[in-house]
């Protein structure tokens, strides 16, 4: 079963930047669509970031368009999420997620529960 490990989360001051990273059991690039969660207390689970499988497709909603990147990471199960000028509202835990089965990333609406695989989440936190 696919196993995935977030790292890059920490601390930073507003208009800051953070690299979070995943790292995969097993090779995504190809396989698996990747969606970068969140979640904040009392808040839903978000979808941040979307890439398509063969990278030729990445989305994201308008609270972070812009300001997030999602893109391959340096080796073929790794997945990275460059997070630029970070705000007040950005703190959370931030997850990966991937599933093989195809879905719709449009806009990174997506649903939680039709993710398969989830690390355990890596922590952001924006302090002045």
């Amino acid at each position: 079963q696919l196993q995935l490990v977030e790292s890059g989360g920490g601390l930073v001051q507003p208009g800051g930047s953070l690299t979070l990273s995943c790292a995969a059991s097993e090779v995504l690039w190809d396989y698996y669509d990747i969606v970068w969660f969140r979640q904040a207390p009392g808040k839903e689970r978000e979808g941040v970031s979307c890439l398509g499988r063969r990278a030729d497709y990445e989305s994201y909603p308008e609270s972070v368009n812009g300001r997030f990147i999602v893109t391959r990471g340096n080796t073929k199960n790794t997945v990275t999420l460059q997070m630029n000028k970070l705000k007040s509202e950005d703190p959370a835990v931030y997850y990966c997620a991937a599933t093989s089965k195809r879905m719709s990333l449009l806009k990174c609406r997506v649903t939680p529960t039709d993710l398969h695989y989830w690390g355990a989440g890596t922590l952001v936190t924006v302090f002045s």
